[in-house]
Order: C-alpha cells, then sequence, then structure tokens
C-alpha cells in the first residue's frame, strides 16, 4: 500500500504530466483562431459593416498579443493564480458577448465590444505564459521540442473546438460564441493546480528522447486525423453519430500521451534518473577569460579581413587563431592600443535598448509585420471569404488553416533548424521561403479560381505558423537569451499592428466599398450616415458582397507585401551569414 501511495504521488509530481495537462489546455488556447467563424453570426447580429467587423479584428489581435500583464503577473502570482486570471477573463469578455449577440444583454456600442473581446481573447497570454513558464522550467535542456509542442497545440486548438462544436449539433451559431467562453475556462481550471515546476530538472531520464519521439507522432497523427475528419465532413453528408465517433476518436487521440507519465510512474522503475543544470551558468563558463580576452577578441573581429568568412571552417579557425596571437602580443609590448568594444555583437547577450538600435531587430519586425500580418489578415476574414466565393459551412476552412497553421510550426521549425545545423546558413532563409509560399495563396484567394480557398488556405496556414517557429529562434540567435522574454514580446507586438493597417484599413474598406457596388446595382437601399432614410433601413441586413472581387485587390495588396518581407528576410540572411558561419561553423568541423 505504501509503494503504490508512493507511486502515485511520483505520478502527480511528474514532469511529464505537467506537459500533457500544458498541451491540454493549449489545445483550447487559441481561441484567437476560431474568430473567423463566430465573426459572421457577430456582424449578422449586430448589424455591423465589414469596417466594424475589422475592428473588433484588430482587438482580438491585441489581445492574442499583448502578454505583458500576464507575464507580469506569472511573477507575482503562482501559476495556477495565473491560470484562473486568464479563465476568468475568457469567460467574462466572451461570455458577454454571448449574451449580447442571443438578446439577453442591451447591445453595447462597438468601442466597447472591442474591449469585450479583447479581454476575453488576452486570457490565451495567462495559458501561453503559464505552459511555457512551467515546461520551460521542468524540461531545461529540451526547451525547443517543449515550445514547439506546445505552440503547435495552440495552433490546433482551433479544429479541435469547431469539431466539439460540430458534435454537440447546437441549434443556432452564437453557440459556438457560447462554447468558447466556457469550455477553455472549464479546462483551465480543471487543471490549473497541475501546471506547475516539479524540479523536473531530476527527472531526466535516458528514454526521454522516445517520449518526444511519441509526442510528437501523436502530434502528426492527430492533425492528419482531424485534416481527414474536416475534409469527409465538408465533402459528404455524414450523419451525428458518425460526428460523434469521429469526436470521441479525437479525444482518446488527446488523452494518449498520459501514458507516458503513467507508464514512468507506475511500471518503470526510477533507477536511471539523471540531474541536469536547471538554467545554464554563463559566468562559470566565462571564469577563465580576462577582461583585456574579450577585448582581444572583439579586436579581431574588427581586424579580420572581410574574405576570412568565406573560408572553410577549419582554414578560418587557424587564420583567426593567427591574429589573435599576433594582437596579444602586439598589445603586450604597447604597439597597438586596443579599443574597447562598444556594446555586444551579434550572437551576444544584448538587453532591450541594445538590440532596438540594431538593424537586424527592426528587418525582423517589418519582416514579420508584413509576412505574419497579412496571414492574420486572412484568419481574421476567412468567414467573409469563403461566403464571398460562395461556401455556405465556413467552419471547415477556419479548421483547415488551424491544421495548416501546426504544420507550418512543426515543420517550419525543423526544416530551418537542418538549414542552420547542416549548412551552417542563416536561418531567416526558411522565412523568406514561407513568405514567398504565402505571397502565392494571396494570389490563389484573390482569383477565385475552383478549390482556390483550399489550397489558399493551405499555403496561407504553412506560412503563417512558420513564422512563430522560425522568428523566435532568430531573435535568440542573434541576441542572445538574456533578455529573451522580452524581445519576444516585442516582436508580438507586429502581429497586431500588420492586422490593425492590412485587415482594419485595407481588406474591410475594399470590402465594404465592393458591396455598396453591387447594392446599388441591385438597387438596395444603403444606410447613408446622416440621411432620412437611415432610420428607415436600419434594421436591414447589413451589406454582403459576393464574389472574388470582393477580396481580389486585398489579397493582391496582401501578396505584394509578402514579397516584399521576403527581400528584408533576405537582406537579413546577407547581412547574418558572418554570424551564423561562426556559432554552427564549428558543429560541422
Amino acid at each position: 500500500m505504501g509503494k503504490m501511495k508512493e507511486r502515485v504521488q511520483a505520478f502527480v509530481n511528474n514532469r511529464w504530466l505537467v506537459f500533457v495537462a500544458a498541451m491540454w489546455i493549449q489545445s483550447c488556447a487559441g481561441v484567437g483562431y476560431v474568430f473567423g467563424s463566430i465573426s459572421p453570426v457577430i456582424k449578422s447580429s449586430l448589424n455591423y459593416n465589414q469596417r466594424q467587423l475589422s475592428r473588433l479584428g484588430v482587438a482580438k489581435d491585441l489581445g492574442d498579443s499583448v502578454g505583458f500583464l500576464a507575464g507580469s503577473l506569472s511573477e507575482i502570482l503562482p501559476l495556477w493564480g495565473a491560470l484562473l486570471v486568464g479563465a476568468l477573463q475568457n469567460l467574462i469578455g466572451y461570455g458577454w458577448v454571448w449574451l449580447i449577440v442571443t438578446g439577453r444583454a442591451p447591445v453595447l456600442p462597438l468601442w466597447a465590444m472591442c474591449i469585450l473581446i479583447f479581454v476575453g481573447t488576452n486570457g490565451e497570454t495567462y495559458f501561453n505564459t503559464a505552459a511555457l513558464v512551467s515546461c520551460v522550467q521542468n524540461f531545461p535542456k529540451s526547451r525547443g521540442p517543449v515550445v514547439g509542442i506546445l505552440k503547435g497545440f495552440a495552433g490546433l486548438s482551433g479544429a479541435i473546438l469547431t469539431q466539439i462544436y460540430t458534435m454537440i449539433n447546437f441549434p443556432d451559431q452564437a453557440a459556438l460564441i457560447f462554447m468558447v467562453a466556457v469550455g477553455p475556462a472549464m479546462v483551465v481550471i480543471a487543471l490549473m493546480f497541475i501546471i506547475r515546476p516539479v524540479g523536473g530538472h531530476r527527472q531526466v531520464r535516458p528514454s526521454d528522447g522516445l517520449s518526444f519521439t511519441f509526442i510528437y507522432s501523436v502530434c502528426l497523427l492527430l492533425a492528419a486525423y482531424l485534416m481527414g475528419v474536416m475534409l469527409l465532413e465538408d465533402l459528404v453528408d455524414v450523419s451525428h453519430t458518425v460526428v460523434i465517433i469521429f469526436t470521441v476518436v479525437l479525444f482518446f487521440l488527446l488523452l494518449v500521451p498520459v501514458v507516458i507519465p503513467a507508464k514512468l510512474s507506475f511500471c518503470d522503475e526510477p533507477r536511471d534518473l539523471v540531474e541536469e543544470a536547471l538554467l545554464p551558468k554563463p559566468e562559470q563558463q566565462a571564469a577563465g577569460k580576462s577582461e583585456q580576452d574579450e577585448v582581444i577578441f572583439s579586436e579581431v573581429e574588427d581586424e579580420k579581413p572581410k574574405d576570412v568568412d568565406l573560408l572553410p571552417a577549419s582554414e578560418r579557425h587557424k587564420r583567426i587563431a593567427q591574429l589573435q596571437a599576433k594582437l596579444f602580443q602586439a598589445a603586450a609590448e604597447g604597439a597597438v592600443r586596443v579599443k574597447r568594444r562598444r556594446g555586444p555583437h551579434r550572437g551576444e547577450d544584448f538587453t532591450m535598448m541594445e538590440a532596438l538600435i540594431k538593424a537586424d531587430l527592426w528587418l525582423i519586425f517589418f519582416s514579420l509585420l508584413l509576412g505574419s500580418g497579412s496571414g492574420l489578415t486572412v484568419i481574421d476574414n476567412l468567414g467573409q471569404m469563403s461566403q464571398s466565393l460562395g461556401y455556405d459551412n465556413t467552419h471547415i476552412f477556419v479548421s483547415m488553416i488551424s491544421i495548416w497553421n501546426f504544420l507550418g510550426r512543426v515543420g517550419g521549425g525543423y526544416l530551418s533548424e537542418i538549414i542552420v545545423r547542416d549548412y551552417a546558413y542563416p536561418r531567416p532563409i526558411s522565412m523568406a521561403v514561407a513568405q514567398l509560399v504565402m505571397a502565392v495563396g494571396h494570389v490563389f484567394f484573390a482569383m477565385g479560381w475552383p478549390g482556390a480557398m483550399h489550397i489558399g488556405t493551405l499555403l496561407i496556414g504553412l506560412g503563417y505558423g512558420a513564422h512563430w517557429a522560425i522568428v523566435p529562434a532568430t531573435a535568440s540567435e542573434l541576441f542572445g537569451l538574456k533578455k529573451f522574454g522580452a524581445l519576444y514580446n516585442f516582436l508580438t507586438l507586429a502581429n497586431p499592428a500588420g492586422s490593425l493597417v492590412f485587415s482594419g484599413v485595407i481588406a474591410s474598406s475594399i470590402y465594404d466599398r465592393e458591396a455598396e457596388k453591387q447594392a446599388h446595382q441591385h438597387h438596395i437601399p444603403t444606410q447613408i450616415s446622416g440621411s432620412i432614410l437611415s432610420g428607415m433601413f436600419a434594421a436591414d441586413e447589413p451589406l454582403k458582397c459576393e464574389g472574388s472581387i470582393c477580396f481580389f485587390l486585398t489579397s493582391m495588396i496582401m501578396s505584394g507585401f509578402c514579397v516584399i518581407a521576403a527581400v528584408l528576410s533576405l537582406i537579413l540572411v546577407y547581412r547574418t551569414k558572418i554570424v551564423y558561419a561562426n556559432i554552427y561553423g564549428k558543429s560541422r568541423t
């Protein structure tokens, strides 16, 4: 009995249980990806035009990206407290929106609706922060796989929530808003006491590699299964019983990873545990370096010929060592005056202020703004885009872009790692490729060819997801890990900034203009501000645009912006070739 009690306690404190619980939280933490499904019912219920709806989309993007408050509270409150705050924000924000849409609460002005959407979506940042902080502390030497898997599940959440909504078979579309308000809050409150640091650095096992492989396999199987189910439900008239079976299998796949902590706690003997360092200690690594050594190394970078970096790695290191030895001797003899270095070099630890004056950071920011911002514009307007092309079921495209977003995050991180590890080539080259792929996707949306929605969703989802696997890794390589959190939060502001301009100004204005043209052509009275007719037609349905013309110009502009973003990424590649050759060149020799 005592042994069983110890095993149960080991299970509760197992770092893999924390990781699996964090995956479950992340699987419902991407409620922003469902906005494309709930936006049509908000638009019709509240009689909004496309410009007003785009304002709500920008508020959603701001709520999803502004995580400074969540980061600050997670340092003050226990992680379960931060999760509880996020759950309450999610429940209050989207719950109030549901009450308004269904007529159970009075209609609020647009600015108040924007605040509600912001508050509800901002709950995601608490879920993300708590999940990432706990798992990074529990897996200090496996941060890459852990973060990639957790962010991937956040990308899949739209498809998961949509499938659950399809199974429940609510009588009206407004019920999806209710599910978005209540579902994530229930899951988070149920799991919030599990999400915590459990001394995971003392639970390292030789089998951890196999465990990660198993998790990756489940992730890919889950994505493939969801894609198959969504396509089947779109192409075939599936009975409700079959939908229930599909959803039960989905729940089974989500629960499967829990076998890892169960097996480690109840089946394996804890005899092969190893302890790893909780955090790196750079001060110990640098103990043997004197201040003059650092100055000499900085001087080497300034004095070495440009063609040295083009030599093979072994010859390059040899030439640099020779130059370094000459500088040491000259400095000792007083023949040269060694310059003091002014700030860190790329690849070293930067403060936020030091990074902000570097062109590389702004190249990343504006490339992300143009590339990721255009992708987010598609996500926000996916409901209207599919309706304009004659599709009644907008949920299928929201689910598909969620799945492709997940695969883009997994694939973008994996392929960019091959580029830097095997070829010592700058990681931003993979971001340039992703942005060119998105440019092609926008062209498909613009043309409205048969199957264009499916192909465009595929290309935009993959490219958009790849950004969020590549950009964090690039920022950490160029500016270090010391202030990585601040740098990452700064870069994420590019997302709502891009959405504000592209969706809130460009897409909405063009859509409403084309809708008004079609209304006049069909002799439908439009609501003109300040006119006598405005009161008479206030109850009319909002203007709708039909055909590929609705988003043709917007999509072509987005395609052009993606090409510009790819050019910025290629400039960054050119500027950082030397840095990546120095960082990863040694591993290849």
